[in-house]
């Protein structure tokens, strides 16, 4: 059989838990999973893309099929293809996600035959955690430590 390699776009700011269980699982399935940080330099973030990265690679540091990348500035189709995955991961914790997800599917089986989404469900546990909600937590102070992997840190925080 084939290599068959998956990516598993997003922004991550910052990686939550539910995150790395979708990355933890998708390493399993996949012969190679790209976990790619998206950066658009119009939307203002809490975490540097290099502290993204640095939080996806300790995290996903015992899982030798996974590797991490960044992309700004063009279509996930053409980074797709750049790196020759055939498979986009996406983690879905309600219906919203869901409608939201399939329509960019769609869009991006239309630009590139062959492209397939995978959906993958978050954990029970799992499925209230969104970064948004978690980055509002860290601006309010509050513990934000129970949503994300031990790696993530928000500086003078200590």
């Amino acid at each position: 059989m084939s290599e068959r390699i998956a990516i598993y776009p997003g922004s991550f700011d910052p990686l939550t838990d539910g995150h790395l269980s979708i990355i933890r699982r998708a390493s399993a399935i996949f012969s190679k999973l790209i976990v790619v940080v998206g950066y658009n330099p119009k939307k203002k973030t809490l975490f540097s893309v290099e502290e993204r990265l640095h939080f996806i690679r300790e995290s996903a540091r015992a899982l030798p099929n996974v590797s991490v990348d960044s992309f700004t500035g063009e279509l996930l189709v053409t980074y797709t293809r750049r790196v020759g995955a055939t498979i986009v991961v996406r983690g879905l914790r309600n219906q919203a996600d869901f409608r939201n997800e399939f329509q960019q599917s769609k869009m991006n089986q239309k630009m590139l035959e062959g492209l397939e989404t995978v959906f993958m469900l978050s954990d029970a546990d799992e499925i209230f955690v969104s970064s948004t909600l978690v980055r509002d937590t860290i601006q309010a102070r509050g513990d934000y430590s129970v949503f994300v992997p031990n790696i993530v840190e928000v500086k003078g925080s200590e």
